[in-house]
């Protein structure tokens, strides 16, 4: 075997394994997963680079945050790596929020349509870390509720979220991100400060 087959090889069950962890996030949301890509950028986070890796590519448009979209080195890792064009947030596939301090609404983004609910925008955030806050999440996938905590979301987080899920099934699917760590917020579960 060719060292660039052995390469391929197992670049495919690295994607594997993200795609994976990802599909089981939102399968059992609130729970953390781990998701890494060791040769992310700063300041992407290992898991929002896995997530953009596996997920995205030339038909996918990514949405940065201002303070990542004026890394060059970041722009350049998502072109190279995805083949995804960074574009202006209402026609992103996948968004990257990783600034607390200037938190876009959801409304920014593309929540889907009645006839196409899923042509709507996963909205990574970047979080500092799963302590912090606690929220209590339930709705499909969870049995009666479940709870999370994280650091550094807005104030208002959990009336934007009620806001998004008023929407349902259009709406935006949010993961929260810090690290190699993910949790799925999915537009379909109600969230509450515990």
């Amino acid at each position: 075997m060719t060292v660039q087959a052995e390469h391929s090889r197992d670049m495919a069950f690295i994607s594997q394994a993200r795609f994976r962890a990802l599909m089981n996030a939102f399968a059992r949301p609130g729970t953390i997963a781990t998701l890494s890509c060791p040769d992310a950028p700063l300041p992407l986070a290992e898991a929002t680079a896995g997530v953009l890796e596996c997920l995205c590519d030339f038909e996918t448009p990514v949405w940065l945050a201002p303070s990542l979209e004026t890394s060059s080195a970041v722009v350049e890792w998502v072109r190279f790596r995805t083949g995804s064009p960074v574009g202006p947030a209402a026609e992103a596939s996948f968004a990257v929020v990783s600034d607390k301090d200037h938190f876009p609404d959801f409304d920014i983004f593309a929540s889907g349509s009645a006839d196409y609910p899923d042509r709507s925008t996963t909205v990574l955030i970047q979080i500092e870390d799963f302590n912090g806050k606690p929220y209590a999440i339930s709705g499909p996938g969870i049995q009666q509720s479940r709870s999370f905590s994280a650091a550094s979301l807005p104030p208002d987080f959990t009336a934007r979220m009620a806001r998004n899920r008023a929407l349902y099934p259009r709406g935006v699917d949010v993961v929260l991100v810090t690290g190699e760590r993910l949790l799925a917020l999915p537009r379909s579960v109600y969230i509450e400060e515990a």
